[in-house]
């Protein structure tokens, strides 16, 4: 399969679904994965197949039965079965959040699916509390200049944590600054054996990278440690079985990112109080969206890759 630029009708919004004209969009590793099949026979539903699900931008209709949005308003939203690389999309009431004027449409189209996985990682799979009253633990974020990663540190500076991180050299400094405590070069030795400069063992380590074998994590965890891995394949998930099966009190936990409104909501909110800040690594024009999709497959973006109509 591969991308190409067509006209197609505007979608109508059915019952509970609003009309969104597009003001920005953000590109996720899911998307040009599902593009190479991983998720058939399932996804996608049907041809053509418009890939995204990350959008912001204004609502020019409303269904029937949509009591939350009216015409007008600036939303940010998840897309349940696509759509993002376009002028109009569809989305679900459900899965829709008011953006609040402070909030661009950049920022709000970069937190969706990364900014959730990234939450969910560590309130729902981790346990832990982001206002700051839990205990301290030591967290590990691989590939923290990345997507998931990005949010991933500024949220666990929230739930008072200690965070060591890995990211590629050049963006080092840009960790630190979104508060890392320790940051590791992922290709220095210890960067591979994911070795805390002060010799911590940690509690939790949110797993945005690829290719590390559990034999490098196990060894840097503490007794009841956990594995957030955010990038689940089918092997993460066989692997994780097995450790259950096992019974072993260190953890691999497959995360399976779900687009809770409640959740999105809270994060436009930390974005508007400038508690929490979306990392943009480009932007391009619709026109141009293959350029984007292309950087994301390299994968060495730093922070999200965004398309504007």
């Amino acid at each position: 399969w591969v991308l190409q630029h067509v006209e197609v009708l505007i979608p109508s919004p059915k019952k509970d679904e609003v009309l969104i004209k597009l003001e920005a969009a953000s590109i996720n590793p899911i998307d040009w994965k599902i593009q190479e099949g991983v998720a058939r026979p399932f996804l996608p539903r049907k041809f053509p197949h418009i890939p995204g699900t990350d959008v912001a931008g204004e609502i020019v209709q409303v269904g029937s039965g949509v009591q939350s949005f009216k015409v007008g308003d600036k939303v940010v939203a998840v897309l349940g079965n696509g759509g993002a690389l376009a002028e109009y999309a569809v989305a679900k009431e459900g899965s829709t959040v008011p953006r609040p004027p402070e909030v661009s449409a950049p920022e709000a189209a970069a937190l969706p699916i990364a900014g959730l996985a990234a939450h969910q990682s560590l309130t729902q799979l981790a346990g832990l509390k982001l206002d700051g009253t839990g205990p301290q633990v030591n967290v590990l974020v691989t590939a923290a200049s990345g997507g998931v990663g990005q949010y991933a540190v500024q949220l666990l500076k929230l739930a008072n944590a200690h965070i060591t991180a890995t990211c590629g050299a050049r963006n080092m400094d840009l960790v630190r600054s979104l508060g890392a405590d320790e940051v590791l070069d992922y290709k220095t030795p210890d960067g591979v054996a994911l070795r805390s400069p002060s010799g911590r063992k940690y509690d939790v380590i949110i797993h945005c990278a690829h290719n590390i074998p559990w034999s490098t994590f196990e060894a840097n965890l503490t007794s009841k440690g956990k594995v957030v891995n955010t990038t689940p394949g089918i092997c993460t998930v066989m692997s994780a079985a097995a450790k259950t099966i096992k019974c072993s009190k260190k953890q691999l936990i497959p995360l399976f990112t779900s687009p809770k409104k409640e959740n999105l909501d809270f994060l436009v909110n930390l974005v508007k109080a400038r508690k929490l800040k979306p990392i943009i690594d480009s932007k391009h024009p619709l026109s141009k969206a293959e350029v984007a999709w292309a950087k994301s497959i390299d994968g060495h973006a730093t922070g999200k890759i965004l398309v504007e109509p």
